[in-house]
């Protein structure tokens, strides 16, 4: 049986980018041997949970939209945009079951800044005004090598790199919001080694996969080994997964 893997709409009101970004996302699931679920935002929570009990692993997409700083304890700031509350409302709910269960999960962009908030974090608001400006961390969708990143040595992360390196890979890069401190149980995976910015978060359980990476993995399929790497690792993981066993 295909591994099926559950992927919320990025945004509940910008069709014109959902059409843009969901399909690489799909097409990276499929090359690497899953199957995508895409999960509509405005539904009811019973809705979404039945949709939930017939995949094995998650996907948390980038969004156009921007984590809501109350839920870390701030206030917004002038250069944080606003927050997409359906597209919330459903990451938690995949967040909870995948977490409950040991789903795996991979978070990309603002999924992994919803990881991080999810899990305790919290975030920077915006990467110039908090003066992390050494790199250019939002160049355009269409650099397919924005930065550098440095791979933690023992990370998960770097267990699944190719054969021919990559601890030092080029990724691309289109955020402007970014980890300022790693949520509970999650440790840094990579950064930029250029001012420091958190590239990757992963959480500390050898049984447990998830993982989640600032840039976009989806939108470099062909053209990187890393990205593909990510992808199958993830797709691995998820044909592995089977329900925790209940003791008796």
């Amino acid at each position: 049986m295909t591994a099926r893997i559950a992927i919320p709409v990025p945004t509940s009101r910008d069709e014109e980018y959902n059409n843009l970004s969901l399909p690489a996302y799909v097409r990276a699931i499929e090359a690497a041997g899953a199957s995508a679920l895409v999960v509509e935002l405005n539904q009811s929570q019973q809705d979404v949970a039945k949709q939930l009990a017939g995949v094995e692993g998650i996907l948390l997409p980038g969004s156009k939209y921007d984590v809501d700083p109350e839920r870390y304890g701030e206030k917004a700031i002038a250069e944080c945009g606003e927050a997409d509350a359906a597209r919330t409302a459903v990451d938690e709910l995949l967040l909870q079951d995948a977490f409950n269960l040991k789903k795996p999960i991979l978070a990309i962009c603002h999924g992994t800044q919803t990881l991080n908030v999810w899990r305790g974090g919290s975030l920077i608001q915006d990467l110039e005004a908090d003066q992390k400006t050494a790199v250019n961390h939002r160049p355009g969708r269409n650099v397919v090598e924005a930065h550098p990143v440095a791979v933690a040595a023992g990370s998960r992360l770097a267990g699944l790199l190719p054969p021919d390196g990559g601890m030092g890979t080029s990724v691309n890069s289109s955020h402007h919001q970014a980890i300022r401190v790693p949520g509970d149980n999650l440790r840094v995976a990579a950064v930029s080694p250029g001012d420091g910015v958190i590239e990757a978060v992963e959480l500390d359980s050898a049984e447990h996969f998830v993982l989640g990476v600032q840039w976009h993995p989806e939108r470099t399929y062909d053209e990187s080994a890393v990205s593909r790497s990510i992808f199958s690792a993830f797709a691995d993981a998820v044909r592995k997964w089977g329900p925790p066993q209940v003791d008796e």
